[in-house]
């Protein structure tokens, strides 16, 4: 997987990042605008059915994990300076503003906020309705694609709000994986067609702001909160035919890491004009493997680096105040060979919360996913929660009850892990209030 051309690491002014923000305080202002048919397929995030096998990480025999950006690349690739690795962060930064109203809640209340449970887009299920209600849910992912219109996305949101509980007054976020082109869940009247991020990027900064700002206010007219979309992983152009998650399915911004990183910030702040919360995704990036992480057991990214400059869009979503980080279900052999970037503490404790200094929600993939099924759904869970992740997507309603009991009672005998589990809780509630979906006083 070597192309010719220099792999280097960020500058150290694009990882100087967000501030916390506090519950139901405003975004990060963004900065002043810039002048100037294709048929569905299954989402590449939340797709996947449970099974049950060993309790422990697969180890992989690739080489060990360098900090030393030393891949090649295709020349049409930005360079920027080398600079020094930064030591890693406090482990946990936890914000304060939600703290009080996740005090009230009970434990099983608070390790609900820590899961999103996917739902099918067209109904909801009585299965479905009780695994919601039974296991304190904070947040839903609408899944499958509809093409039902607004209506009927309007009066399945009301029922999911009824069927989830609001433990003080704290909504259930619902949320749904509306990039564009071929993964674009919600169709029919009501909704444009939104195209492919390679078809965005054509379009201006300015014009995919008030494109993504269109789409937005439509998400929130059928009461929708949030939109698991830009894609930021960068697809080199000879990976484009190969790659599956990404390239095949158009789901990125090119090739070039100053576009990515351009278009990303511009749906972002579309989406927040829109009062619509984002995840930039898939972290460190699904744009140099083969396999699909929904449908392959084990994906392997052997190029990336932890000083990446493919990165950069990861960073330009962070300091655009996006309010989530997708971490994706791939091993990284040159940054964490023996454990998915999902289940590391190298990428989600040192590069996401060190080196790109990203205070907000870190997100998995879906943990429910072919990717991940080596391992029984409690350990899933608790191996992301353990390496720094503070929200669980479960593609799979089947999972989650387990994944929700192995959490709880951990925190029951682990204190170390409940004061944890706490502090997550806050980072989510806090992001609520943010997007109005708690008042956090």
């Amino acid at each position: 997987m070597v192309t010719a051309g220099v792999r280097v690491a960020l500058p150290a002014a694009v990882l100087a990042l967000v501030a916390t923000v506090g519950c139901g305080a405003s975004p990060p202002a963004a900065p002043p605008p810039m002048p100037e048919g294709t048929p569905t397929v299954a989402s590449t995030d939340t797709l996947s059915s449970p099974t049950r096998s060993s309790v422990v990480e697969s180890p992989t025999t690739a080489p060990a994990p360098s900090d030393t950006p030393a891949m090649t690349r295709t020349p049409t690739r930005s360079a920027s300076p080398s600079v020094t690795p930064t030591a890693p962060p406090p482990q946990d930064p936890a914000p304060r503003s939600g703290s009080a109203l996740v005090s009230r809640l009970s434990l099983a209340q608070r390790v609900g906020q820590l899961f999103m449970v996917g739902v099918d887009s067209h109904g909801l299920t009585s299965r479905d309705a009780q695994v919601l209600s039974d296991g304190d849910v904070g947040s839903v992912i609408f899944l499958q694609n509809s093409t039902a219109g607004a209506s009927a996305v309007k009066r399945l949101v009301a029922r999911v709000r009824r069927t989830t509980t609001s433990p003080q007054g704290i909504d259930t976020m619902i949320t749904v994986d509306q990039e564009g082109g071929r993964v674009q869940r919600l169709r029919g009247p009501g909704f444009d067609r939104i195209p492919s991020a390679r078809q965005q990027a054509r379009r201006s900064d300015r014009e995919l702001t008030a494109d993504a700002r269109a789409w937005g206010r439509q998400l929130k007219g059928v009461g929708v909160d949030a939109d698991l979309a830009p894609v930021a992983d960068v697809v080199p152009t000879r990976f484009e035919a190969i790659n599956e998650p990404i390239g095949q399915l158009d789901r990125g911004y090119g090739p070039e890491v100053g576009t990515v990183a351009d278009k990303v910030s511009a749906f972002v702040h579309g989406m927040d004009q829109a009062k619509i919360a984002t995840s930039v995704k898939h972290f460190p990036g699904l744009g140099q493997v083969r396999g699909n992480t929904d449908f392959t057991a084990h994906v392997v990214d052997s190029a990336t680096t932890r000083h990446d400059a493919d990165l950069r869009g990861f960073a330009a979503g962070a300091k655009s105040g996006v309010d989530m980080m997708m971490v994706s279900t791939a091993f990284y052999a040159r940054i964490d060979p023996k454990r998915r970037a999902a289940f590391s503490p190298i990428i989600i404790k040192r590069m996401i919360r060190g080196d790109l200094g990203f205070t907000g929600v870190v997100i998995s993939d879906d943990l429910a996913a072919r990717a991940v099924r080596d391992l029984v759904p409690g350990a899933r869970a608790l191996a992301f929660l353990r390496a720094g992740g503070d929200l669980t997507i479960v593609g799979d309603p089947r999972v989650g009850p387990a994944m929700v009991e192995a959490v709880v009672a951990e925190a029951k005998k682990d204190p170390a892990f409940a004061a944890d589990v706490r502090t997550k809780a806050t980072r989510v509630v806090t992001m609520k209030g943010r997007r109005g979906l708690a008042d956090c006083g």
